[in-house]
């Protein structure tokens, strides 16, 4: 069984964060293991408290697994401070992790601030160039770019930039737009677009990281990155289209969805 690790906040209401992931690991028949940055009191409506975690602890889970059950892939997400991105950047590049997928989370979907101003230089300068693939949607692909994207080619622009400082690929989500979600995957100068077309739905609750968790998952798998995340991008959109409707604002998938095994 291919294992993966997911580094991230929990989510209370279960929808995003390790929740969201460990939920997508298991559903890609995987052992799932976790390394909590932060406690969150969220719902579907918004977050309503942050409590992170400390940095030594951070790195005491990161050494339990690594130490005993070494991961085939690691999925990062959300990191709100300094000291914790360093903690994470420290072990990762100790114990050379492989097949290292950032999701740079910035905002939740409910439209939460999740990081702090001065974490960003850290997050870019030493988190980011660890990622094979690094997921920012197209609010995160502008902080990170400087430039505002209002069309595929400004995305290939940001990806361009973005580009400069990492070694991995980038792969900047559409889902923003109103009428696709095309994802662009660029990739030392390679190009190549993810076409989609955009589902009709309010509950997206955790989509973000339930499709860099996935695309950690195939990468563990063996498979290419374009592989990856084409197999991952079909995921999630059977998650969002089986129509889960929970919760008062923006619902979470139904990341089981494709369970066959339960009865009624």
């Amino acid at each position: 069984m291919k294992k993966v690790l997911t580094i991230a906040g929990s989510d209370s209401s279960g929808g995003a964060g390790i929740q969201a992931d460990i939920k997508t690991i298991t559903a890609h028949k995987m052992y799932a293991m976790s390394a909590i940055t932060a406690l969150t009191a969220q719902n579907t409506t918004g977050v309503y408290g942050v409590m992170d975690a400390t940095p030594d602890f951070v790195k005491n889970q990161i050494d339990c697994i690594f130490s005993d059950i070494r991961p085939d892939a690691v999925k990062i997400g959300m990191v709100s401070n300094i000291e914790i991105i360093e903690a994470i950047a420290e072990k990762l590049k100790e114990y050379k992790a492989e097949n290292v997928v950032v999701d740079p989370v910035m905002v939740a979907t409910s439209g939460s601030r999740l990081i702090s101003d001065d974490a960003m230089e850290t997050l870019i300068n030493k988190l980011l160039p660890l990622g094979s693939i690094i997921t920012p949607n197209i609010p995160e692909a502008e902080v990170l770019s400087g430039i505002n994207i209002k069309s595929e080619e400004d995305m290939i622009k940001a990806a361009e930039i973005i580009s400069k400082d990492i070694d991995g690929a980038v792969l900047i989500k559409g889902g923003h737009y109103d009428d696709n979600a095309n994802d662009l995957l660029f990739d030392k100068g390679n190009i190549r677009w993810f076409k989609g077309k955009r589902i009709d739905t309010k509950n997206t609750h955790g989509t973000g990281c339930t499709l860099s968790s996935a695309i950690a998952c195939n990468l563990a798998a063996g498979h290419s990155k374009e592989e990856s995340i084409k197999n991952a991008k079909e995921y999630i959109t059977g998650a969002l289209k089986d129509g889960l409707d929970l919760g008062k604002g923006s619902g979470p998938l139904n990341h089981m969805y494709g369970l066959s095994f339960l009865k009624d």
